[in-house]
């Protein structure tokens, strides 16, 4: 009986030390280092790119984002209409007196392209912080979530090329391998120009009417008013909606927005494109990824190059239900 008592108190013991030794070894382990987020965005576009933002602001302890840049595409207006969208989400997310928020193109590439020896060309707010920032990486990579057309992502790689061995371009673009889409059409030329380049490129394929591309990843009105209701932190004073009305909570801005669009499909829904390209940034295991040749398009076409050694990354197959899930959690617990 002795023995056993004793064999007790020695396992017991051991147990006891050897949890010690793992307790000081978490604590010793240095913190999950951030990745480093730089979200380019046209963001009065319509409703994804404010719950993209939403996303991501509200998983700082995953992302850290230097930076808000805006272009202007076809819809939404002009950059300033656009820098105005995205300033109200970042009041009602509590982070704009956090992050910078700088305009970037208005123009095109191939515009503004022949105009960069001008300080103060097009853009040249975001462009020159998509540079600048981009130079301090140089162990590990600046990750630019891009949400709308490659205007400024291309602009800064033809000012400074030396910049893209620095980034990690995650694009939200494309119906590869069919033509298309609505940020790639509002500037072919400053696609084709960051393919051309060596930049990390990673297409996230949006593919409208496919269960295989973002177009899948949507929710309901009824999701929405569910979900998003007093959604995110109270901030003082409130934000004026683009649609009119005032907000304290980002989450009561969503809900309006949806008030505002047109739902597609059965049953009718909406899809949160750019949310998805965030959250397979935060999460590679919610879609699958290849890598391929680089293609290039020509007269609004993809042309397959099976014969160059550049790759470049597709994203598809999402996990609807999982990345929904996460971001209706990240909205709560903000």
């Amino acid at each position: 009986m002795m023995k056993k008592l004793l064999a007790l108190k020695f396992f017991l013991l051991f147990i006891f030390i050897a949890s010690g030794f793992i307790g000081n070894a978490q604590k010793r382990n240095p913190k999950t280092k951030k990745m480093s987020v730089i979200f380019d965005t046209d963001a009065n576009n319509e409703l994804d790119d404010q719950h993209a933002m939403a996303y991501l602001f509200f998983n700082s302890k995953l992302f850290d984002t230097k930076a808000v840049t805006v272009n202007a595409t076809e819809n939404g207006g002009n950059i300033n209409e656009q820098f105005a969208e995205a300033e109200r989400v970042m009041k009602l997310c509590k982070v704009a007196d956090k992050i910078p928020l700088l305009r970037g193109a208005n123009g095109s590439f191939t515009e503004i392209g022949k105009d960069l020896s001008n300080p103060e060309f097009d853009g040249f707010k975001g462009v020159n912080f998509i540079i600048s920032e981009a130079k301090k990486h140089k162990k590990d990579k600046l990750i630019v979530i891009a949400v709308g057309k490659l205007t400024n992502i291309a602009l800064a790689l033809k000012k400074d090329s030396t910049i893209a061995t620095h980034i990690r371009l995650v694009w939200l673009g494309g119906n590869y391998p069919e033509p298309g889409e609505y940020n790639l059409l509002n500037d072919i030329p400053s696609m084709n120009y960051v393919l051309k380049t060596n930049i990390d490129f990673e297409m996230v394929t949006v593919r409208y009417g496919k269960s295989s591309g973002t177009d899948a990843v949507s929710i309901t009105k009824n999701q929405a008013l569910e979900n998003m209701k007093e959604a995110g932190p109270k901030i003082t004073s409130p934000v004026q909606g683009r649609h009119g009305g005032n907000f304290f909570r980002f989450g009561d801005y969503s809900i309006d927005l949806f008030e505002h669009v047109e739902y597609y499909g059965t049953p009718p829904s909406r899809a949160l494109f750019d949310m998805a390209a965030v959250a397979i940034v935060k999460n590679p295991t919610w879609a699958k990824s290849s890598l391929i040749p680089c293609p290039i398009m020509i007269d609004k076409n993809w042309v397959e190059q099976p014969e160059v050694v550049r790759k470049i990354t597709i994203w598809e197959n999402f996990d609807k239900e999982k990345i929904i899930q996460d971001f209706f959690q990240s909205m709560i617990h903000y």
